[in-house]
């Protein structure tokens, strides 16, 4: 246990530090062949976590590489200045539009699409707007939550929820039916905290003459104009694929590249260009970090975890949702959800799945909102400050955390209720 644990911390120490560039992806198959080399796992056991993880991972991959293509095309820039019109500059109904718009672009593109493609969009236009620093961290803060905690009403909205949904066989359909209060309840307590929180950081009245027409900004009219109808149908195909057994990577993945030859036909996009800027790294960081993780649940983490959810069962039906969602939070937040996600399904699995389901719908939603609390919690939070890193706005941790903590327990609780 104690080999296991140093091989998966030193690993994950890595990935957040990534000195000199080391790529998380390249940290990760290391950590995976010092686990192999040194026995912690075997070969068998790197065969079973990519049987686990490659639905999500190609799933991720395709839902990455469409947001890339939407985003040349100038759709999410267009998204975001129609939300910001349509406040009419009331400050507060700005900063509300903005968080639904991140929880529609989380529930459909991932919330490490969020991170990715709104954030520096978000941020170049209320940069512009020439709000005042608090203002600026208000919306920029609200915006990285609302990503994780509106990212569970679809299989496709967390790289979490693939690996669970993969991991208990869940179908798209059910896992929708079963997640779409607990969502909703979640994206209107992010809302309702995030204003008590930042509402007096929020300016009245916000001058939106400077923006440019939403219109203005669409690169590819064509292919805008497709894109509505295509992203319809891919929706739809997943409801289809879902009564043929389909893996989601089918759609997810081959849509994308679909829709990169249609933007391509239109002259939208350069596809290589748009192939060789998509997050690869992704891939080995999924199949590396998972089978570091599976070394600790040869090591008996998972034994320990599933002994704790048996004390929550024997309490109630209630207490386990909420306890195991609440463990499920705390555990990521300080190891990381994409590790937590795994163990916890694997301890729910011993535990018995049959007649316990929603505990794996209760270990999505802290793995996807627990990590809010640190900023090492999610890969999501991760990419989000790097990216605001590379726009030279740097948030300490401290900082962080003192939002985090206090906004994320209230709104998983209620979210967790949604499940009862």
């Amino acid at each position: 246990m104690l080999l296991a644990s140093s091989i998966f911390f030193i690993t994950l120490l890595f990935i957040i530090w990534q000195p000199k560039g080391l790529q998380i992806g390249t940290t990760a198959v290391v950590g995976a062949l010092v686990s192999l080399v040194l026995g912690v796992v075997s070969f068998s056991d790197v065969l079973t976590v990519t049987g686990i993880v490659w639905d999500a991972t190609l799933s991720f991959i395709g839902i990455i590489l469409l947001s890339m293509v939407l985003d040349e095309i100038g759709f999410f820039e267009y998204a975001a200045l129609k939300m910001a019109r349509l406040s009419g500059g009331n400050g507060h109904l700005m900063f509300v539009y903005i968080l639904l718009l991140g929880a529609v672009v989380a529930a459909f593109f991932a919330n490490d699409g969020a991170a990715l493609i709104l954030t520096p969009i978000v941020l170049a236009k209320i940069k512009h707007l020439k709000l005042k620093p608090l203002s600026v961290f208000a919306f920029l803060m609200a915006g990285g939550f609302i990503g994780d905690s509106a990212s569970n009403p679809l299989i496709i909205s967390n790289l979490t929820n693939i690996v669970t949904a993969g991991y208990f066989h869940i179908g798209f359909s059910e896992y929708a039916l079963h997640m779409f209060l607990p969502n909703l309840l979640s994206i209107i307590a992010s809302i309702v905290v995030l204003w008590i929180y930042f509402r007096k950081d929020i300016p009245t009245f916000i001058d939106t003459s400077a923006l440019a027409e939403p219109r203005s900004v669409i690169k590819s009219m064509p292919m805008f104009k497709i894109s509505w109808f295509f992203l319809a149908f891919l929706m739809a195909g997943y409801f289809i694929g879902d009564r043929f057994h389909l893996p989601v990577s089918f759609f997810a993945l081959g849509g994308a590249i679909l829709f990169l030859l249609i933007a391509n036909y239109h002259k939208a996009v350069k596809p290589i260009m748009t192939i060789k800027a998509a997050p690869w790294q992704i891939v080995w960081f999924s199949i590396g970090l998972y089978v570091v993780v599976y070394g600790l649940k040869n090591a008996g983490i998972s034994d320990i975890i599933a002994s704790w959810i048996k004390v929550l069962l024997e309490q109630s039906n209630t207490v386990a949702i909420v306890g195991t969602g609440f463990l499920s939070a705390i555990i990521s937040s300080v190891m990381n959800n994409m590790p937590t996600i795994m163990l916890m399904d694997i301890s729910i699995n011993q535990v018995g799945y049959a007649g316990h389901e929603a505990l794996a719908y209760a270990n999505i939603l802290g793995s996807n909102l627990g990590p809010k609390m640190t900023p090492i919690g999610s890969l999501a939070t991760l990419l989000w400050l790097h990216v605001l890193a590379q726009k030279g706005v740097k948030i300490g941790w401290g900082e962080y955390m003192k939002v985090g903590v206090v906004i994320t327990p209230p709104v998983l609780l209620i979210a967790l209720l949604g499940l009862l």
